[in-house]
């Protein structure tokens, strides 16, 4: 049986629930797996003997890396579908935290990172693409709570990092590399959606690139709020206030618990409140989460911004990605909606990274000196989500 609006199969509702788990589960191991790098940023720093300078290159480097990876994940899902490139992409993220882990030097240890990134950037936009296409069989907005059970995996993986401080970077990150094995290797998704297929290119048919360009923009913005607050929260705790080592993932944990909780309840709120309202109100919050951050006395005040950032701009990234999807596939049904959704999303995906430029490279470049002046640039810069906001008032299919 077919649904005649769509021409794509019937699921039925314990399938939708199967698929819905797995999906989750693949954001969940992602952003176990990509917090625990983060974390260990003040670990590598000392490891490493690296400036701040030369950590905020490593990071442009990821960036920039996993742009491509995303970029790759388009003409992939065409050809093998996004749940192959998935898991394959999960496969160069073990390989390259397993050079991170038993790098002897500190060439193998930037080129472990190298492979990260692409297989950060591809883990990305494929999963993005499994998301969109359930959300569109769903029927109603459902991407927040897959963002949240990535914010839950990165909860965990802040609670593993803070419970191994005194093991060393080895057997911490070995680990990780073997769950990103076991991802790769365990059909997670056996019930995938948008599978292979022939279906036509995304640029046979016109796209509102504009609107979407819109969309992208309030999602920069996002990313460059949250790559600051994730990758140099503890640094700041760090060099600015001296916090203890195994105190400096907290930077992190509370901010995730906000914004995990803000995910997981944003499904209704969506519904109940708009897309609009939520996040004006969140932009000046996050404002003024930055700004305690920004002139905190001690540490603990820090972390009670970081916790009000989190709370305040979570829902940004996963209503882009649903937006995009609605704006990409209006006029069209079926495998041209599927293979045009896709590549938007691939290169929806890539307006992520350029935010983690601003939030990792911009917030590290300006604050070389005192990351006080670091966090100060994503506090002004998120206030322009305000003008952006109406742009999410997109139709549902």
């Amino acid at each position: 049986m077919s649904d005649p609006r769509t021409s794509i199969p019937a699921t039925p509702p314990d399938a939708l629930s199967r698929q819905r788990l797995g999906i989750a589960a693949t954001f969940a191991t992602q952003g176990l797996l990509f917090i625990s790098v983060t974390t260990r940023l003040p670990r590598f720093q000392d490891q490493w003997d690296l400036s701040e300078l030369f950590i905020t290159g490593l990071l442009l480097m990821v960036v920039l890396l996993a742009g491509v990876g995303s970029v790759l994940t388009e003409p992939g899902a065409r050809r093998l579908g996004s749940a192959t490139v998935l898991r394959a992409a999960f496969g160069l993220i073990a390989v390259g935290l397993a050079l991170v882990a038993l790098a002897p030097q500190r060439p193998v240890f930037v080129a472990g990172l190298a492979v990260y990134g692409i297989g950060l950037g591809a883990v990305d936009a494929a999963g993005n693409m499994q998301a969109v296409a359930l959300e569109h069989r769903w029927g109603r907005t459902i991407l927040p709570s897959f963002h949240g059970a990535w914010t839950v995996g990165g909860i965990v993986g802040t609670i593993v990092a803070i419970a191994v401080t005194n093991l060393g970077l080895t057997a911490g990150l070995l680990p990780l590399a073997l769950v990103a094995v076991l991802v790769m290797a365990v059909p997670l998704l056996p019930h995938a959606v948008s599978a292979a297929g022939d279906a036509p290119p995304a640029a046979a048919v016109d796209i509102p690139w504009r609107r979407i360009s819109l969309l992208g923009a309030a999602m920069v913005l996002f990313y460059m709020v949250d790559t600051a607050a994730t990758t140099w929260g503890p640094v700041f705790l760090k060099s600015t206030h001296g916090a203890p080592a195994w105190l400096l993932p907290l930077a992190t944990l509370p901010y995730l618990v906000a914004s995990g909780l803000t995910r997981l309840l944003g499904d209704r709120a969506v519904e109940r409140f708009g897309s609009v309202p939520l996040l004006r109100t969140g932009a000046v919050a996050a404002s003024a989460g930055l700004a305690v951050i920004v002139f905190s006395p001690t540490w603990p005040v820090a972390v009670l911004g970081f916790t009000v950032v989190g709370a305040s701009v979570a829902v940004i990234a996963p209503l882009s990605f649903s937006a995009a999807a609605v704006v990409a596939g209006d006029g069209v049904d079926g495998e041209a909606r599927r293979a045009r959704v896709d590549a938007v999303i691939a290169r929806f995906n890539q307006f992520n990274y350029v935010g983690g430029l601003l939030g990792a490279v911009l917030t590290g470049a300006v604050g070389k000196d005192s990351l006080r002046v670091g966090f100060a640039v994503p506090m002004l810069l998120v206030l322009l989500i305000l003008p952006l906001a109406p742009v999410f008032r997109a139709r549902r299919p």
